[in-house]
């Protein structure tokens, strides 16, 4: 809030007070608020000033009330002198801390009393935190320096000399719970190395796998999931010192270019391995075709047991291109011996058929014992056999 220079030479008085050499300015909010006391005070004497001719400023802030007990207790550290100029009783002396002319002892008290107060406050609220927030050892660090140089010698009516000593003793509870913080984050650092050490040991033993045993897909995406869990580690994660974090990405990163090298290479050399199957398999169902109208049972026979050999030691094609020529060679050789059961069935038939005449003509030769008629008998036996003869195989 700006401070306007008043003719009154009371309000002039506490204006200069904020900027007395080598003491800290005061507040603007407490100057407007003193020179507004010293005014009315004086506007009881010399009669009301004259309205103005605009709309009256906003108010000044008021300070919070304070502590009548603590007010008084620090003032027994201060007094004003008949110019103004304010001290403080320390161990080491008397010293000057300001000057506040044109007003009464108390008001010139109440500012540098409020001072002292305000830097207890901030002493007991580094003590709050010190014991139950979670501050870091650059806070503590910076909060007990600051603390340090405000206390020194400050523009402030009080207990300085305790209020230092309790600044103090601050040290060494704040020498402890750094060293707390310090071992809380070097164990937290430590597992966090460990669990990043995980993450790159089991990509290790990923790509470490052997690739005619490797799973590819599932592998392949355990990595990926090893790879968010390293950010996520990164993300909310302790912090680990970069020449360690530098090393583990490095083996990390290593074992993931390997497993991928091996997965090109692979997949590479199985697409050739696939490609001569099906090029063997694609000959091999030709021939198969070729001979699936043969009625040379025997030799055809043999036959397809020798593509059925080849075709096994050809390897796998690819997958829908080894079902196909698969269909493709079973449906040759079913034709095949579909036509030799067909043909065997026959044969069978008539096989049948031939036994059953036969088996009649042996009851009629059986039927010319015992034997009347020499001659009859062996006309016959002859024309029996000549049927017999004729009715083929069984």
């Amino acid at each position: 809030m700006p401070i306007v220079m008043s003719s009154d030479p009371r309000r002039r008085s506490a204006v200069r007070a904020a900027a007395v050499p080598g003491v800290s300015p005061v507040p603007a909010s407490w100057v407007a608020v003193v020179s507004s006391n010293v005014v009315a005070a004086a506007s009881t004497a010399v009669g009301p000033a004259p309205a103005p001719a605009a709309a009256a400023a906003p108010a000044a802030p008021v300070p919070p009330a304070l502590d009548a007990a603590a007010v008084e207790a620090a003032e027994q550290f201060g007094r004003v002198d008949d110019e103004g100029t304010v001290y403080v009783r320390e161990a080491a002396g008397e010293r000057s801390v300001g000057q506040f002319p044109g007003v009464s002892a108390s008001e010139a008290m109440s500012l540098y009393v409020r001072r002292y107060l305000d830097l207890v406050a901030k002493v007991a609220l580094f003590e709050t935190r010190l014991d139950s927030a979670d501050l870091s050892v650059k806070e503590i660090d910076s909060t007990l320096a600051k603390l340090r140089e405000e206390t020194a010698e400050p523009a402030a009516v009080g207990d300085l000399d305790s209020l230092r000593a309790r600044v103090g003793s601050l040290a060494s509870r704040a020498a402890d719970r750094r060293a707390s913080l310090e071992q809380a984050r070097a164990a937290a650092k430590a597992e966090a190395v460990a669990t990043r050490t995980q993450i790159v040991e089991a990509a290790e033993k990923i790509a470490a796998t052997d690739p005619q045993r490797m799973q590819w897909r599932p592998a392949g995406e355990e990595l990926r999931s090893l790879l968010e869990r390293w950010k996520e580690a990164q993300r909310s994660g302790p912090r680990i010192d970069r020449p360690t974090e530098e090393a583990l990405w490095k083996r990390f990163s290593h074992a993931r270019t390997a497993f991928d090298r091996e997965r090109r290479h692979y997949f590479a050399d199985l697409e050739q391995r696939n490609s001569a199957a099906k090029a063997a398999k694609e000959q091999l169902v030709a021939e198969a075709e070729a001979l699936s109208s043969s009625t040379d049972w025997g030799a055809t026979s043999a036959a397809y047991r020798d593509l059925m050999s080849r075709w096994k030691a050809a390897g796998r094609a690819a997958r829908k291109d080894d079902d196909a020529l698969w269909a493709r060679f079973r449906a040759a050789q079913d034709a095949f011996f579909a036509a030799r059961d067909a043909e065997n069935a026959a044969l069978d038939a008539e096989f049948r058929a031939n036994l059953e005449v036969k088996e009649a003509l042996l009851a009629e030769a059986e039927a010319l014992v015992p034997v009347r008629d020499l001659d009859d008998a062996k006309r016959q036996l002859r024309d029996i056999q000549d049927r017999c003869h004729s009715r083929g195989a069984t």
